[in-house]
This record gives C-alpha cells, sequence and structure tokens, in this order.
C-alpha cells in the first residue's frame, strides 16, 4: 500500500508519519509537496501537522489554495481515504473537506501534553480497528485546536454519526479539564458524510511505538491498510 504524505511550506509532522509508515508499518509512502498536481498512485493520503504557509492568516487558510489540494479533493470524492492531523485537520475545514472550524485555544496558550481520547465511532476506515467506547492515548500540540461548529451543523454531526472521537480523562468520562482547548462538545475528531475524510487535532504517528509511550495511534494507520488491502 501507498500512502502519500502532503507538504506545505512550514509542515513539520510529515518524516514523522513518514518514519511510521516505511519503518513501523513496513509500507510505501511517498512525499507530496502542495505545488504538485497529482497523488502519484497514493491509496491513502495524509495532511500532517505543521504550519502550513506560517499559518499567518488563519491556520490552513492558504494551504487549501495549494494547488495539491484540488487533487486531494477529487480524491476523496472519488472515495479515497483522506487523514488530516492537527494542521492537515484545519485545512480539511478549510478547504471545506470537512465542516466546522478550528479556533485559538479557549486559554489562548499553546498546549502540548498527552490526552485521552474516547472512540464514539468505528465506522470509518481509520478506525476499524477500534471498539466504540474504547479510550486511547495520544498527545496534542497545537493553539488553534477549539473546534467549533453551529447548532445545526452539531446536530447533523450527531444525526449522521459523524463524531469520532471527544477528549476525556482516563476512564473515558467526559470531565471539564480532560478537554485541552474548550472544544465544542469536546469534539476532538470528525468524519465526512461519507465517512473517508477523517481529521483530529492529536497526532496518531507520534503515538505509534512503545517507546513513545502509546502504540494506540498505530490503530488507525492500520485499520486502513486493512480496509485497503484487504478490501
Amino acid at each position: 500500500m501507498r500512502f502519500g504524505i502532503v507538504v506545505f511550506p512550514g509542515s513539520w509532522s510529515h518524516q514523522d508519519f513518514h518514519h511510521v509508515i516505511v519503518n513501523v508499518l513496513k509500507e510505501e509512502a511517498c512525499y507530496l509537496w502542495h505545488k504538485e498536481a497529482d497523488l502519484h498512485g497514493s491509496d491513502c493520503v495524509i495532511l500532517p501537522g505543521g504550519f502550513a504557509h506560517g499559518d499567518y492568516l488563519r491556520s490552513g487558510a492558504i494551504a487549501r489554495l495549494s494547488p495539491v489540494m484540488r487533487a486531494v479533493a477529487a480524491f476523496a470524492d472519488a472515495g479515497g481515504p483522506v487523514l488530516g492531523s492537527c494542521n492537515g485537520f484545519q485545512v480539511l475545514t478549510e478547504a471545506g473537506l470537512l465542516p466546522g472550524a478550528l479556533l485559538p485555544n479557549d486559554c489562548l496558550h499553546y498546549r502540548c501534553r498527552w490526552v485521552h481520547l474516547r472512540v464514539e465511532s468505528r465506522q470509518t476506515s481509520f478506525t476499524a480497528a477500534m471498539q466504540s467506547g474504547q479510550v486511547v492515548r495520544m498527545p496534542i500540540s497545537h493553539g488553534d485546536g477549539r473546534y467549533y461548529i453551529d447548532r445545526i451543523g452539531w446536530q447533523r454531526l450527531i444525526d449522521g454519526d459523524q463524531i469520532i472521537f471527544r477528549y476525556c480523562d482516563a476512564n473515558g468520562s467526559l470531565m471539564q479539564d480532560a478537554n485541552p482547548n474548550g472544544s465544542l462538545d469536546h469534539i476532538a475528531g470528525i468524519c465526512n458524510e461519507r465517512r473517508n475524510v477523517l481529521g483530529l487535532m492529536p497526532h496518531p504517528e507520534r503515538a505509534a511505538e512503545s517507546i513513545l509511550g502509546s502504540e494506540d495511534g498505530r490503530l488507525m494507520l492500520t485499520s486502513i491498510l486493512d480496509r485497503v488491502v484487504h478490501a
């Protein structure tokens, strides 16, 4: 299986994803520069974390205009799996591939820490190897991670079973101090209606080896690997 990892000016998590895919999963990965017009045969596209174009205007607002995003949108429209983590999640919302927006953290400080997530749905290509209600542990690293959507959009997410991860404590409870950025309804990750595009603020690539303190993030990549290879 071939993973395509998009690189924008300012991306910094692409190498972490590449390491996990090539050295841990033993699969193929290639970098996709943001000016690329095609995805070079990728079976899955990843938008990694970072500060695309410096995020000087609004996180992901300029990145969505990069030529590669037209190819990513066409790939997603054809049913291809797309995963956006951290800045990648921001880019997906700015590009209209996912609903809602990511606002500055309610504390107005950059947050870099481990968090717990409750798996709300395993009905995506990226969470099939997880169990609904399972608590997983991954790190976050962002200043603009407060998910927001209006009430109508929020209800649509609930009705469509599109809320995939919520911030929680180690027991799976949605406690206020377990929400690191003030996200609406503790939302940490969502998918699109078709369920092939998923965005989340935590970094699964940094929780894919035991030496890093958690292997929970690897479940997301093995899920898509199983889905594509065994489809």
